[in-house]
């Protein structure tokens, strides 16, 4: 029980730097224009969530189908996080925002991404709970 709650409070103190470092792309250099990667972060699972519901009844028998709705809303989920990645680097190549900026942003993403991913990896159950 010790090993989970220590893991949960890294994962936690990585996740709180990558807000950190994304909040501070746009504070040290007064342009506010990275935030909207923080949109992204929120809207991201959104899809995935929604399409997720959509599963036929064969996918509770441990059949797979390759359900269409659940591979749009993968798809979906995709898109929002590739464009929390490319954004700022658009950004900083219309000379919107800095390069020092755009690194922290981006740095900061992954640190997010990376942090819902490895939740997501140790915390899934694999087998039944009964």
């Amino acid at each position: 029980m010790a090993g989970v709650k220590s893991s949960i409070i890294a994962l936690a103190f990585v996740l709180a730097c990558g807000f950190l470092l994304v909040i501070l792309s746009g504070a040290l250099y007064q342009n506010w224009w990275p935030l909207f990667v923080v949109a992204t972060y929120v809207l991201a699972p959104v899809p995935n969530f929604i399409f997720s519901k959509c599963g036929s009844d064969d996918d509770y028998y441990g059949y797979d189908s390759g359900n269409g709705y659940k591979d749009f809303g993968r798809f979906l989920t995709a898109i929002l996080i590739i464009t929390g990645v490319c954004l700022p680097i658009v950004l900083a190549h219309s000379e919107v925002i800095t390069i020092p900026a755009m690194i922290m942003s981006t740095g900061g993403g992954a640190l997010v991404y990376s942090t819902i991913i490895a939740y997501a990896h140790f915390f899934a159950n694999e087998g039944e709970d009964f």
